[in-house]
């Protein structure tokens, strides 16, 4: 299995990467994990107290569970991803069934946080988008899909969101084998990633 790393700071791109390198993959041959489905539980917190966690620190993932989930389908065996909700903000009932294929992508803002999660990756990949570019997706993203109003995104992004890019996720570049600029739709490096990929593949 090659695993695939892609990081980045939140409105970045990562998913527009994602979908570009996914179009070249058969479908049968490729996973995609999401960080995001591995915040941690808190069930036992009332709403206005979800309300208040620092969602952009490491602190927020449960990055043990990740780990095990990866060494798992690197092993052959199917796992039962959590999903998340980010209007409760907090893990519902359900989950995704997921088997191992030949191709697993993990993305996220704090993947590279983790040592034994780095050290998964056969490839890591970060994206960059410039600062205000990113804060006008994240805008968007969080009013029209995850029912916030614009105060409350203003307000998070002030108080945590920055702060902690700037902490935890820019500093992780220097984790990274490539680093994208996704300013523009970057087909070059793109391409690359698919070429070793298909490379990759090949050997298997």
């Amino acid at each position: 299995m090659l695993i695939i790393g892609i990081a980045g700071g939140t409105g970045s791109g990562k998913t527009t990467v994602v979908n570009q390198i996914l179009n070249e993959i058969p479908e049968n041959e490729v996973a995609v994990i999401s960080q995001d489905s591995y915040y941690k539980e808190t069930h036992e917190l009332s709403y206005e107290e979800r309300t208040k966690i620092n969602f952009d620190h490491p602190n927020s993932i449960d990055f043990e569970l990740l780990v095990a989930h990866l060494k798992q389908l690197k092993s052959g065996n199917i796992v039962n991803q959590p999903v998340y909700s980010f209007v409760t903000h907090d893990r519902t009932k359900d989950e995704v069934v997921t088997h191992p294929t030949k191709v697993l992508i993990i993305e996220g803002i704090l993947i590279f946080n983790n040592l034994e999660l780095r050290d998964l990756c056969d490839i890591k990949i970060f994206v960059h988008a410039d600062t205000d570019e990113r804060l006008i997706r994240r805008l968007k993203r969080d009013i029209q899909e995850r029912g916030r109003d614009l105060h409350e995104v203003l307000n998070r992004y002030q108080n945590t969101l920055k702060p902690m890019h700037l902490q935890f996720i820019e500093p992780t570049k220097n984790f990274a084998d490539m680093i994208i600029p996704n300013d523009r739709y970057n087909t070059v490096a793109v391409d690359i990633v698919r070429t070793v990929i298909r490379e990759k593949l090949a050997k298997q």
